[in-house]
């Protein structure tokens, strides 16, 4: 068997999926809880030499043990090559120590990752002063997807062609007008100063145009909500007929998704990078042809 898919239990749903579009195997990770809080995993390599481990890493100070073990298992299975599928990677926004003393975690997890695997792939990691992924991951190839592919071909047949698209911030630019330009849609980009965790000033140039529109924010992550929400409050008071918002990756607690939603914004949709509630347009195709692409589907 030249590749198979690995996959974490929360996973197996989306393992599936992408399963089919690659034609392997699917294979779950056995995962057992010791009262220690210890894991047991069990990862038997099914006679592949590819293994294409699936586990997205939010919550990751929980996860990547896990993950670090499975991979040690399988080549103890003899898996002469395990590339990591991690939709969602965690710690890639702090780049640089902002005060004495901090650990780059980038740099840390990154070095990790390319000692423990032999490719890894993301969805639109949270990058701020580099260009590319394998600047954080050096030595392994390295891929940094887009889920606008994936974003467009949910929204297109369900969006009102007077929608007006926007960023709640500069960093959120890219993912907007990636999706706005194939829908042919209007957009707006904020302007954002953060002053804490969960405040901040916001900025929306030109916002007189949702005027009796639709308006949908566009962001790469979802986690407090508090730009989403200052951006809302915005939108509201200029007169926008409705308010949703869509994101690759999901990571708000049930208590910031019913901030959000009172604040205005109706429905929050994700893609499946993680296993969020609101995580409901699927990545699979998106993965499998970048799979496909850098050749992991072929024996080493």
């Amino acid at each position: 068997m030249s590749a198979a898919i690995f996959a974490f239990p929360e996973m197996l749903a989306q393992a599936e999926a992408l399963g089919r579009r690659c034609a392997v195997p699917v294979h779950p990770v056995g995962v057992r809880q010791f009262p220690d809080g210890e894991s047991l995993i069990t990862a038997p390599a099914h006679g592949a030499h590819t293994a294409l481990l699936l586990r997205s890493l939010d919550d990751p100070n929980a996860k990547l043990v896990e993950l670090l073990l499975a991979s040690a298992a399988l080549r103890d299975g003899g898996v002469r090559r395990v590339i990591l599928i991690a939709p969602y990677l965690a710690y890639m926004r702090q780049d640089m120590a902002f005060h004495p003393g901090e650990a780059v975690s980038q740099r840390v997890i990154g070095g990790l990752l390319a000692q423990w695997f032999d490719g890894v792939v993301t969805v639109d990691p949270h990058l701020h002063r580099i260009e590319r992924l394998n600047q954080a991951i050096p030595g392994i190839p390295a891929l940094a997807l887009s889920a606008a592919p994936a974003l467009v071909a949910a929204l297109a047949e369900e969006l009102d062609t007077a929608t007006v698209l926007v960023g709640p911030d500069s960093e959120s630019r890219p993912w907007v007008e990636s999706i706005a330009a194939p829908l042919g849609l209007h957009v707006l980009v904020g302007e954002k100063v953060r002053h804490g965790d969960r405040a901040v000033t916001l900025e929306l140039p030109g916002i007189s145009a949702v005027r009796d529109r639709p308006a949908l924010l566009v962001d790469d992550v979802i986690s407090s909500g508090t730009t989403l929400i200052a951006c809302a409050d915005l939108l509201r008071a200029a007169g926008a007929s409705g308010i949703e918002a869509v994101a690759t990756h999901a990571l708000a607690s049930p208590a910031d998704m019913a901030r959000m939603a009172a604040a205005g914004i109706s429905c929050i949709r994700a893609t499946d990078a993680t296993t969020h509630p609101a995580a409901t347009i699927p990545l699979a195709r998106v993965l499998a042809d970048a799979i496909r692409a850098a050749g992991w589907l072929e024996t080493p």
